[in-house]
């Protein structure tokens, strides 16, 4: 999954800025966490522009009028944030991760939870763009599910900030750009033909992942994302200053059950944002640890 700003022409950071536009950016900040620096700020600027000429709305203040006074305010904040997030990312990004959870972690958290009652595991894919992440996820439990997650359920549970691309994710349909890493027995094996350049995800894939809207810095809905025995969080806290990140990986120890893990995108660490997770090396990929209770060190 990875969330990211929108791209725009390095040369557009020469051109004057119009001061509203940083207020539109601290609105942003404070209402998700993103922040964009001064020399970063032209593409908050574009993304405002592609909104003013869809509303035909003529100057910056305007805008912002629209976006803190006028009685549809919250809808258009949504539909802006729309503008600033988008999705890159593709099927099968990191398959070291990958192989580091069926080999090692799905072994050692289903002997955690083995004399459980209720055989269930719980994922998240938090900022999980266009879905390619969490559909990566199901197959590869579905791939386990006649032997090592056999009887067990799995549920994924898919968020992110951009309605389009949550939308997007929920039809499950890729070219070949978003295919390029998926194996050939994958395809073969879990999408089935839309046209002669898309393929689309099967239901069986599709019903593992339940996708929502989320906001990583809404507090109140962040506190009932509980018990989860995976978290994946790859690419999205680079767009985030230092206290937004604390405040969201603080969120996610406190989701994360015991014994479970959290990832990161391959460029990302938890260095000075919490002391809690222990770091663990696997082949590839690094991952964090919550321990368990009877680790003797929590």
């Amino acid at each position: 999954m990875t969330s990211t700003i929108t791209a725009a022409s390095p040369a557009k950071s020469a051109t004057p800025i119009d001061p509203v536009f940083r207020q539109i950016r601290d609105l942003v900040y404070k209402v998700c966490g993103i922040f964009q620096l001064e020399e970063k700020l032209y593409l908050m600027a574009d993304a405002c522009g592609r909104r003013m000429k869809h509303l035909s709305v003529r100057t910056p203040r305007e805008y912002w009028d629209l976006l803190t006074a006028h009685s549809s305010r919250e809808a258009e904040l949504r539909q802006l944030l729309n503008e600033v997030t988008i999705g890159e990312t593709c099927l099968f990004r990191s398959p070291p991760q990958l192989d580091a959870l069926r080999k090692v972690i799905l072994p050692e958290l289903v002997q955690e939870k083995t004399k459980q009652i209720v055989k269930r595991l719980r994922i998240w894919s938090a900022g999980c763009s266009t879905g390619e992440e969490p559909y990566t996820l199901a197959m590869n439990m579905l791939e386990e599910s006649d032997r090592l997650l056999k009887g067990w359920t799995v549920e994924i549970l898919a968020t992110d900030l951009n309605d389009r691309s949550v939308e997007t994710a929920k039809a499950g349909v890729y070219g070949d750009y978003a295919l390029r890493a998926t194996p050939e027995l994958f395809k073969r094996k879990y999408f089935v033909q839309v046209d002669e350049k898309k393929l689309e995800v099967r239901p069986e894939v599709k019903k593992l992942i339940t996708f929502s809207r989320l906001n990583l810095q809404d507090d109140s809905r962040m506190l009932f994302m509980k018990g989860m025995d995976l978290i994946f969080c790859c690419n999205v806290l680079i767009y985030f200053d230092g206290p937004s990140k604390g405040k969201v990986v603080n969120h996610y120890y406190s989701n994360l059950n015991f014994g479970g893990y959290f990832f990161l995108g391959t460029s990302e660490s938890l260095l000075n944002l919490n002391d809690n997770f222990r770091l663990v090396h696997f082949p590839g990929s690094l991952a964090y640890w919550k321990p368990s209770l009877k680790s003797g060190k929590l």
